[in-house]
C-alpha cells in the first residue's frame, strides 16, 4: 500500500480506501462487511468511510461492529462520517448544517459507530439557508469537544470551499482539510477545473468516490443487461440506469474496455488507477460486495505505473 498525506493535514492516508455506501446493508452483510474490511486491512488500507445517512444509520453499526470484532488497535485506521441529509423527520433535521441539527447528528454517529471520535466528518452538501460561520464554528466546536480530529466538505463548490476557509481565517477556526468529491472519467469537472484555486491557496487533500462511475466503467452492463445482484439491480439505484445504458455511454466503454484488455488489466483497476494518476487525490474510496472485489481493486496500485503518457492521452480522449 501506498500512503499519502491528506492535504496540509500531518496525517496519512492509503491512497485507496474502502466506502459503505449503497452497499452496506443493502448488498453486505454484517459477516461480508467482516471479510471484505479485513482483507482490504490486510492489504494496508486505513481509511474506511462511512456517513449518516448510509442505510439511515445502518452502515455506521455494521463498520462499527465489525471494527469492534476484528479489534484493531485505534491507532491503525481512520474512519469517517459525514452529516446533511439526516436520518430522522423535523424542520431542524433534513438537508441542513445549522448547529443544532450537526451537535446531534454526531451524538448519534458516534454511539452507532461504538467509538469515542471520528478521525474525520464532512459536511456531505453544501447548505445554503445555515450561514457559512454558523458551520464553520460548529465543525470547529465540533472538534474542540474531542468527537473529531479533522473536517471537510462533500460535493462543495470550489467558491464554497474558498468562502469557508475565508470564515476560518477571520475567526481563527479550524479550516477544512479535504474534499470529498465524485471523481472518474465522467465527472471530471470539479476536480479538474472548479477546485483549482483550492488547490493553490490551501492545498485541500481530495477523497474521491465512485471511481468506477457505479460499475459503468467495468463493462459489466456492455450488453444493455442489469446483471442480478448488481448495483443497478437495486431499486433505489435505478436513477442510473440512463448513464449505464445510453448508446454515448456505451461506446465509450467499449473503448475503455479495449485499452484495459490491450493492457492486459481488470478494467475496474485502471478505472481506479486512471484516478490515482491525479496528485491532488489523497485517496480512491472503492466500495465492494466481495473480498474477491477487495483483492482486484488492490491492484489499481500495480496498473498506475502503466499509464503512460500515450495511454493517459488515449483514456482522456475517451
Amino acid at each position: 500500500m501506498q500512503y499519502q498525506r491528506l492535504g496540509q493535514a500531518g496525517i496519512k492516508i492509503s491512497r485507496l480506501s474502502i466506502g459503505s455506501w449503497v452497499t452496506f446493508s443493502n448488498q453486505v452483510d454484517l459477516k461480508l462487511a467482516e471479510n471484505c474490511m479485513a482483507a482490504a486491512f490486510d492489504h494496508g488500507v486505513n481509511f474506511f468511510d462511512n456517513a449518516e445517512v448510509y442505510a439511515g444509520g445502518k452502515a455506521e453499526e455494521i463498520m462499527g461492529a465489525v471494527i469492534k470484532k476484528l479489534n484493531w488497535p485505534r491507532m491503525k485506521y481512520m474512519t469517517t462520517t459525514k452529516f446533511f441529509w439526516g436520518i430522522t423527520d423535523g424542520p431542524n433535521e433534513k438537508n441542513t448544517l445549522n448547529r443544532k441539527y450537526l451537535m446531534h447528528a454526531i451524538q448519534g454517529s458516534l454511539k452507532r459507530f461504538n467509538t469515542d471520535y471520528f478521525d474525520l466528518v464532512y459536511c456531505h452538501r453544501p447548505d445554503p439557508e445555515t450561514p457559512m460561520t454558523e458551520i464553520v464554528w460548529s465543525m470547529h466546536d465540533m472538534i474542540d469537544r474531542g468527537y473529531a480530529l479533522y473536517w471537510g466538505t462533500s460535493e462543495w463548490s470550489g467558491a464554497q470551499i474558498l468562502e469557508a476557509h475565508a470564515v476560518c481565517e477571520k475567526y481563527n477556526l479550524r479550516a477544512p482539510i479535504v474534499e470529498q468529491p465524485e471523481y472518474n472519467l465522467f465527472r471530471r469537472d470539479k476536480v479538474e477545473t472548479d477546485f483549482l484555486p483550492v488547490y493553490e491557496k490551501h492545498q485541500m487533500g481530495l477523497t474521491t468516490w465512485s471511481p468506477l462511475a457505479s460499475g459503468i466503467l467495468t463493462g459489466k452492463y456492455l450488453n444493455g443487461k442489469i446483471p442480478e445482484g448488481s448495483r443497478l439491480d437495486l431499486k433505489s439505484m435505478s436513477w442510473l440506469k440512463d448513464d449505464a445504458l445510453n448508446q454515448k455511454s456505451i461506446s465509450r466503454v467499449e473503448k475503455f474496455v479495449k485499452v484495459a484488455n490491450d493492457l492486459s488489466v481488470d478494467p475496474a483497476a485502471l478505472a481506479i488507477a486512471w484516478c490515482l494518476k491525479n496528485k491532488n487525490v489523497s485517496s480512491v474510496i472503492t466500495g465492494a460486495t466481495s473480498v474477491d472485489q477487495i483483492h482486484k481493486n488492490m491492484k489499481a496500485l500495480d496498473v498506475v505505473s502503466k499509464l503512460s503518457e500515450e495511454v493517459m492521452t488515449v483514456l482522456n480522449q475517451i
